[in-house]
């Protein structure tokens, strides 16, 4: 347990004194690390010494050769699952479905994924970047992660999905602003299900965000939570995040299913920090993420797709958002 510890926000979180699976923890008392899967158990981990971050003190990272990494889904495979995709919403089965795939490669000797969170914040920031690393417990994740899922101070939940992603603010399309609002229906819905009625708004909507290599659109949604309403209730309503599954949710998660050959993982799936004693917490979309599992290292990649899509864009636009985190895993990014 000794070597346990937690990089959320600005805090530095070590002494692991339990872990669980139980959300409803998350309602209890103390400082908790989160990692909710995609496809797996959540991790809930609380530390009794939380104090600011500071530089990692380890050996630097030093990742795997960049010709090793290899994808899940190869190019023809998909572009067919966005035509497969277009076709189902041609049927009227669905309105827009994320599809992604899984880089993969073998880590390195002695690698740590608290050094690799270490490089990400210099090459790659991100305003909801954190680090799990519980050894004991097979949990070893590293976020550069641009993406609020979840806010919450006291009664007050807000999320802020990115939908729409270009080099450059030129760049942004119709389908990139039409893929946003789409989301944002989806999110204010999850989100009334928990929150008081009327109290659900939307006080931002397709903000432009620039990130290392890239912009966005950013949409931000918020609501009151009904009394007695916890951890539990809030993400049983809302995860998966709906910027990473798609619209209807339910008939966007079939498809992901049938399409990608690799289970998610943590990658889409959510993590961050929990203070039980403020009833506040932040967690992440788990994208741009890393994570150790088996001997490999992982990255997903992917993006929306609708009707507006084409097979070799979606395929472009899954290189471009992994393009810089592959330098900086596989040690082209140099500190200054």
């Amino acid at each position: 347990m000794d070597d346990a510890l937690a990089v959320v926000g600005d805090r530095l979180a070590t002494e692991l004194l339990d872990v669980t699976d139980d959300l409803a923890a998350l309602d209890s008392s103390g400082f908790w690390a989160v990692v909710v899967p995609f496809t797996g158990r959540p991790v809930c981990a609380r530390f009794g010494r939380v104090r600011p971050a500071r530089p990692w003190p380890g050996r630097p990272w030093i990742g795997p050769p960049a010709g090793a990494w290899t994808t899940s889904l190869d190019r023809g495979g998909f572009e067919r699952g966005v035509r497969t995709i277009r076709e189902a919403i041609a049927a009227g089965d669905v309105y827009q479905v994320n599809l992604t795939r899984r880089l993969s490669a073998p880590v390195p000797p002695g690698a740590k994924v608290a050094a690799l969170g270490a490089v990400l914040a210099l090459g790659n920031p991100a305003p909801f970047s954190a680090v799990v690393d519980l050894p004991d417990h097979g949990v070893h994740v590293a976020s550069a992660s641009p993406e609020r899922f979840l806010s919450r101070r006291g009664d007050r939940v807000w999320s802020s999905p990115i939908k729409g992603t270009a080099p450059s603010p030129e760049e942004l399309t119709a389908k990139d602003r039409a893929e946003n609002v789409m989301i944002v229906d989806l999110v204010r819905n999850d989100l009334g299900r928990v929150c008081d009625y009327g109290t659900v708004r939307v006080p931002s909507l397709l903000a432009l965000e620039r990130h290392p290599g890239l912009v966005h659109l950013v949409s931000t949604i918020e609501g009151r939570l009904r009394p007695g309403t916890g951890w539990p209730e809030l993400l049983e309503a809302t995860f998966p995040p709906g910027s990473v599954t798609g619209a209807p949710k339910l008939a966007a998660l079939d498809l992901i299913e049938r399409l990608e050959p690799a289970p998610r993982g943590v990658y889409c799936g959510a993590v961050g920090w929990v203070d039980a004693d403020r009833r506040a917490g932040d967690l992440n979309v788990a994208i741009r993420t890393f994570w150790i599992e088996e001997g490999r290292l992982h990255l997903g990649t992917g993006g929306g797709i609708t009707w507006g899509s084409t097979p070799e864009g979606e395929w472009a636009e899954t290189d471009l958002k992994a393009r810089n985190l592959l330098n900086v895993a596989s040690g082209a990014f140099v500190p200054a």
